[in-house]
């Protein structure tokens, strides 16, 4: 058995492809000064081409995968569009007279190895990125052609030292039964990608291994335990196959839920709801049971183009969000930069700590124009369906009095121009930031309902930044000073008559059911891919005994006492037990 990191769940069995390394033969080849201008057009023809290949399997990614996913592929359009790379191969070529396959090879070992002496496993992990576009580079400097996946269709475990986003666009989930790469972890672009097509991955076997794996090797792998077997004896095997067979069985149980409501089994009822990016993401939603969506991410709508979306291209967008939620209400955020969220067309300052600095409500409010342009839209959409207007990042009443403020402004333009809005749109915020849930109960008076980001309010609660793998362990959804937050956010908001959701990662993780229990609050909002899980967990709960656990959570003080209180409440599943 060889340990690893379990980067996506699951268990899958067969042989193994093991996928050549991207090794380029580069000979280090000089010109004559009088065809440097060939170079460089080779060049340039090289990166048209390759950004023209990227956003292709945007695209593709987009229609197939998800939009979240498909945005892994901006990064790799921002480096070759990046000056200090650019830079770095055009010097190569003009001051030492080299090919420029010869110059992009050089500059990308060259960015490769600076991100890999960096000291942060997440920086790291970033450098493939540069290899993947600069291999794409030079596959078409050098004329050589693509390492392709087996055409057959035998379910194989694919093995690589590294899977790069542009390897991974075209595997096909009905072959590709499991992954396995030497380096990477639970932040890799592989492993965001897997997880999304429910492959399961296991990373970081990178010097855990005595001989290499090879191509025909029978191979278990275990995205759950971080585990692999290699050619394991037939009892292994059989335990297994066991384990596969009951998640594939506990898919079909659980899909049949999905037209099933929320219901304890002493008849106390929760709203569950989708988390989306797109339309794709609502019909994936709509699918597994939500009812609407808890929190539509509009930051994407205007990411995928080059420059700001019209009113009208919004507009038609939300209105047909709420026409499919079907009467359900659709909570839309409005845009939400900033952070590690950009905009290319969209100069945001240079910051040297960009999470706490110039994003969400704070860019909106600054850009009044850009802001009333889409509450404009979602007013437009209003007449629909139910909809609600969700504003980020706000930690203080000024700020929702001066987002009101231009709302009324878009309202008014919207009578000057004759065109009609629903009667009744609500306005409510995200307590996502630890001011905000100090003065709750002062911000409750302002809005018509709280929905609260748990991503974010941990981190700031805690100063732990979830993107630092070097401090990632710290990240403690379950610190007692988070659970406190939480409570005197869901008491404020009843004591204002105002309800109260969550649309964090911790609505869509089970063992969280007894705090939101305890608590009250009215609706739960996270991935589709959760949402069946969350529901049979509710299914099968008491409200009383719910309600019991998250109260014996708060008389806990650290995060390890209530994580386990948790877990033993969760108990073993029959449908889950391995």
């Amino acid at each position: 058995m060889i340990q690893g990191i379990g980067a996506a769940t699951g268990v899958a069995i067969g042989k193994a492809f093991v996928l050549p390394a991207w090794e380029w033969d580069v000979p280090d080849r000089r010109m004559e000064k009088v065809d440097l201008a060939k170079e460089f057009e080779r060049l340039y023809e090289g990166i048209r081409t390759s950004k023209s290949e990227i956003e292709f399997m945007k695209n593709e990614i987009k229609e197939t995968v998800g939009v979240e996913e498909s945005s892994i592929f901006d990064a790799h359009i921002a480096i070759l569009e990046d000056p200090v790379f650019m830079s770095e191969i055009q010097g190569i070529i003009e001051r030492q007279y080299k090919a420029a396959e010869v110059a992009v090879k050089e500059a990308i070992d060259h960015f490769v190895m600076m991100f890999d002496l960096l000291d942060d496993e997440y920086m790291k992990e970033r450098a493939l990125d540069i290899k993947d576009v600069g291999n794409r580079l030079l596959k078409h400097l050098l004329g050589t052609p693509e390492i392709t996946l087996p055409a057959d269709t035998q379910p194989y475990v694919l093995v690589a030292k590294e899977l790069s986003p542009s390897q991974l666009v075209h595997l096909n989930p009905d072959n590709v039964v499991g992954m396995v790469t030497m380096a990477g972890g639970k932040t890799s672009h592989s492993a965001i990608m897997a997880r999304a097509l429910g492959i399961p991955l296991v990373s970081g076997l990178e010097g855990r291994i005595e001989e290499p794996l090879q191509t025909g090797d029978l191979l278990i792998v275990d995205g759950d335990e971080g585990k692999v077997f290699l050619d394991p004896p037939q009892e292994t095997i059989d335990r297994y196959a066991e384990i596969a067979e009951r998640q594939r069985r506990r898919k079909e149980q659980l899909q049949l839920l999905a037209s099933v409501e929320a219901v304890t089994k002493d008849g106390y009822r929760v709203r569950l709801a989708g988390n989306i990016s797109s339309v794709k993401d609502l019909e994936q939603a709509v699918k597994y049971g939500a009812e609407g969506v808890g929190l539509f991410r509009t930051e994407f709508l205007y990411m995928d183009r080059d420059t700001f979306p019209t009113e009208e291209e919004q507009y038609g967008v939300y209105r047909q969000v709420a026409e499919k939620a079907g009467g359900h209400p659709v909570v839309i955020r409005t845009l939400d930069i900033g952070g590690d969220k950009q905009l290319e067309y969209f100069a945001l300052p240079e910051e040297e700590n960009p999470v706490l600095g110039y994003r969400g409500i704070r860019i909106s409010l600054d850009s009044k124009e850009l802001f009333k342009t889409q509450l404009t839209a979602i007013l437009r959409a209003s007449n629909y369906g139910h909809i609600r207007i969700l504003l980020p990042m706000i930690s203080s009443p000024e700020e929702i009095r001066e987002a009101k403020r231009v709302m009324e402004e878009a309202k008014q333009d919207l009578a000057d121009r004759g065109l009609s809005y629903g009667s009744n749109v609500e306005i409510g915020i995200m307590i996502e930031v630890p001011a905000a849930a100090a003065i709750a109960d002062l911000l409750a008076r302002e809005v018509d309902f709280f929905s609260i980001g748990t991503n974010d309010l941990v981190q700031y609660v805690l100063a732990v930044d979830r993107m630092n793998e070097k401090i990632a362990h710290m990240y403690h959804p379950y610190h007692p000073a988070v659970l406190r937050m939480l409570r005197q956010t869901v008491a404020a908001a009843k004591e204002a008559g105002i309800p109260v959701g969550v649309c964090g990662e911790m609505a869509g993780d089970e063992k969280a059911l007894p705090i939101w229990l305890h608590l009250g609050v009215d609706s739960l909002s996270m991935s589709p891919q959760s949402l069946l899980r969350v529901k049979h967990r509710i299914l099968n709960s008491t409200l009383r005994e719910g309600q019991d656990a998250g109260k014996r959570c708060y008389q806990l003080s650290t995060s390890e006492e209530i994580e386990t209180a948790l877990t033993e409440y969760l108990g073993k599943d029959p449908v889950l037990e391995r």
